[in-house]
């Protein structure tokens, strides 16, 4: 195969499993400061514990690959979302201390300035993905240089800005339907399940229109299998709405998890074979070819990663087996 190809769907994959993986976990974080009771907060944060900070190696990993793979589009990525990559770090940054540090001390102050702390941590990088996730795909002003043109206003349109609402909405309500299969405690998840009425009907609507409004925007209808996956992701996740409804919480979670899944999918399958999409002209599209590191580097890359990336895969799946009981209020 290619190793070009290999690599970008290598990154496809990386990405897609952070999305999922860290999707809920952000849902989760931004549902914590509304919980009514220091129980149920608890809970949520202990429902997450053991698999957060693992997830978000995903997107460690994924930017180290496209590092290694693509250092063009690397160098003209982290250039053109250097103030929003710096807020998402920030974010985290609050968001890993809000989890860490909550604990540590019993006043009611200190822990409810933690909650907020991981709410805002959550939220931030959710919209900021949404929002550079869909500016790839709809183009920025890149240069035959491979320099970006532009500000960081440049990436704030209505489109791409509905993309970061979307996306704020879809990993909430992930997270909801995480949090009602996870926690075994039927006062929370009536509480959750109510909630989530009504964030479903939001992000139910979000999803259909961003869906659309890439279709008019981008040029996805290019690419059949593209625009498939994304009608497929729209439906299943009108599905996991419907299941949430009837009490099939693992139905839902895994309808869900199917559509961020197809939706990353399908914004990668209508980027083949570019990494970036330039306004300034076809020729100045950042691709998987002027992109890419010297055939001898990614064949060294594609022996790490036949080695390594199943080991990790294993280890991660083994560590969601043990800590796959469900929270009680017993636990805390």
């Amino acid at each position: 195969m290619d190793l070009n190809v290999l690599w970008f769907i290598l990154i496809t994959v990386l990405f897609t499993g952070f999305f999922l993986l860290e999707g809920f976990d952000y849902g989760v974080g931004m549902v914590i400061p509304f919980l009514p009771r220091e129980e149920d907060r608890r809970m949520a944060i202990r429902a997450i514990a053991p698999v957060w900070d693992g997830n978000e190696v995903w997107m460690i990993t994924a930017g180290g690959a496209l590092f290694a793979a693509f250092p063009h589009a690397y160098a003209t990525m982290f250039s053109a979302f250097y103030i929003a990559l710096f807020l998402m770090l920030f974010a985290l940054i609050l968001r890993g201390a809000g989890l860490e540090m909550r604990g540590k001390d019993d006043s009611r102050l200190w822990r409810r300035g933690f909650d907020w702390a991981i709410g805002i941590g959550s939220a931030l990088p959710a919209i900021l993905w949404g929002v550079a996730v869909t500016n790839l795909l709809a183009g920025i002003p890149i240069g035959s240089d491979m320099v970006y043109r532009g500000t960081f206003t440049t990436l704030l349109t209505p489109y791409t800005l509905f993309g970061g609402l979307a996306f704020f909405l879809v990993f909430l309500y992930h997270g909801m339907a995480f949090l009602r299969m996870r926690v075994d405690d039927e006062r929370m998840t009536n509480d959750i399940m109510f909630a989530q009425r009504f964030v479903g009907t939001l992000a139910a609507f979000a999803f259909v229109i961003c869906a659309v409004l890439t279709l008019k925007e981008t040029d996805m209808l290019a690419s059949i299998p593209a625009v498939l996956a994304l009608v497929l992701a729209a439906v299943t996740f009108l599905l996991g709405c419907a299941f949430s409804g009837t009490g099939a919480v693992r139905k839902s979670f895994a309808m869900t998890s199917a559509a961020v899944a197809l939706t990353t999918i399908a914004f990668f399958l209508a980027l083949f074979p570019r990494i970036m999409v330039s306004t300034m002209g076809t020729g100045n599209d950042i691709t998987i070819y002027n992109a890419a590191s010297t055939p001898y580097t990614l064949q060294i890359m594609t022996i790490a990663a036949g080695i390594l990336v199943p080991i990790v895969l294993c280890y991660q799946a083994w560590s969601y087996y043990i800590f796959r009981k469900r929270v009680t209020r017993e636990d805390i």
